[in-house]
């Protein structure tokens, strides 16, 4: 069976639609059957697996949240015994308990080929050599990544995070074509290498697959130009599969096309709930159609974004989703101003003199909150813009005000102070809840 699934990732809207009733429908009914969590919650809305007879029926159905999956750990939410579950996968649970996933060796298999899918889409082939920087572990990056390689046919090269400097060695002595990671490990690897005195001109990347965490188009081209390829963004959760539910093709990078023939996105209004049209911003719902351990009805992801109907150049008319601004959960209120770390991001990225290195610290003096952005001067700037900290931290200032409506104390610091992550960066530091 080929990778690029053609017959799937081409399908006419009323083919693609009627696929995903019935799989919905499918999916449905297992739930209701097999996890006493869904089927109270059925019946406290008043709906049964009888009811849903079009796609438009999933709006009766309620949400599911985190605290749903907390409220059940670890196993509770499991529609398969498990003796099925090859696989568990957890979230970090860096503020409270961690989601647990788990998968059948079905699942496995359908991750495999959706993550394979979306390498082809970011221009992998078989001849590919895959350079994967996702952390392995409870992480679902790394495997996931990995198994799509393996699946692709292509070689891969299981670094994951950290021996950045052995990193950049095989990079140049195994000559990787394509580099997998979250974004801000990227960037360190990049710095790293310039230390080392390592050009990536000089090395064999054509593309990278960044993700797990937001990023912004200024970011995209800073990956771009520091590691001479073409920076690819993929998104996944944990909690809906992994790594592999959409990613931007190579071709136009323009969107990430979601994989409908085993997701449907819905886009909410975070505050009613109520289903907004194609087109406008909101919460991003998803909900599962063949997954067997560990299917979601309505996930709410937090994640902030709008998709886009129209069809790509490159062929796949599955819908696309727009890169996430931030979280709903990630979103600052700063003296009543909504402020995503990823728009911080994107003014910082406009001024030349510093590095996409930048730590948000919230703090609250009597009743007043502060925002101060620490961010680090780039090395070519720092003998200079030395004479000039306190102008170009005013510009910068200026800058966040004029775009965000907020104000911000911004501090320039020295290169390489703020502490780099192998994995997710920690973007915000908010004492307010301490």
């Amino acid at each position: 069976m080929p990778i690029f699934n053609i017959p799937f990732e081409t399908l006419p809207r009323e083919e693609l639609e009627s696929l995903q009733l019935k799989r919905l429908q499918t999916t449905i009914e297992r739930v209701y059957a097999n996890v006493p969590f869904y089927r109270e919650s059925f019946d406290a809305h008043g709906v049964s697996p009888a009811d849903i007879t079009s796609l438009k029926d999933l709006a009766r159905i309620p949400f599911t949240t985190k605290t749903d999956l907390r409220d059940n750990y670890p196993y509770d939410l499991f529609a398969v015994p498990m003796q099925n579950v090859v696989r568990i996968h957890a979230s970090s649970g860096t503020t409270g308990k961690p989601t647990v996933v788990g998968y059948t060796k079905r699942d496995i298999d359908t991750w495999s080929e959706l993550m394979a899918r979306s390498l082809a889409a970011g221009g992998g082939t078989p001849d590919d050599i895959i350079h994967n920087a996702f952390g392995y572990g409870l992480f679902t990056g790394g495997l996931g990544a990995h198994y799509g390689a393996e699946k692709l046919g292509a070689s891969v090269i299981p670094v994951s995070g950290g021996n950045t400097k052995r990193q950049i060695t095989i990079m140049q002595d195994f000559k990787p074509t394509m580099l997998t990671g979250t974004p801000s490990y990227i960037l360190h690897l990049a710095e790293v290498a310039d230390e080392m005195g390592v050009s990536f001109e000089n090395l064999s990347f054509k593309s990278g697959i960044f993700g797990a965490e937001p990023w912004s188009e200024s970011m995209r081209s800073e990956l771009e130009n520091k590691l001479c390829l073409r920076a690819i963004d993929i998104y996944g959760l944990s909690e809906v599969m992994g790594p592999g539910v959409s990613i931007e093709c190579y071709e136009e990078q323009a969107g990430l096309h979601i994989f409908e023939d085993h997701f449907i996105a819905e886009i909410i209004d975070p505050d009613s709930g109520e289903v907004l049209p194609m087109g406008r911003t909101g919460e991003l719902v998803f909900t599962s159609l063949t997954k067997e351990a560990f299917p979601v009805i309505r996930y709410r992801t937090k994640d902030i974004t709008s998709l886009n109907p129209e069809p790509c150049s490159c062929g796949r008319t599955h819908i696309r989703m727009n890169k996430p601004t931030g979280r709903s959960d990630d979103m600052l209120i700063i003296r009543g101003v909504n402020v995503f770390p990823s728009q911080i991001e994107s003014v910082l990225m406009e001024t030349p003199e510093i590095q996409p290195h930048y730590q948000l610290v919230v703090d609250r003096k009597g009743n007043l909150d502060t925002l101060t952005v620490n961010v680090e001067i780039s090395e070519d700037s720092f003998s200079d813009a030395i004479k000039n900290l306190q102008r170009l931290e005013s510009k910068i200032s200026d800058n966040i005000k004029e775009y965000l409506g907020v104000s911000a104390q911004v501090k320039l610091v020295e290169p390489k102070t703020i502490e780099r992550s192998q994995g997710k960066a920690v973007r915000v530091i908010d004492n307010r809840e301490i």
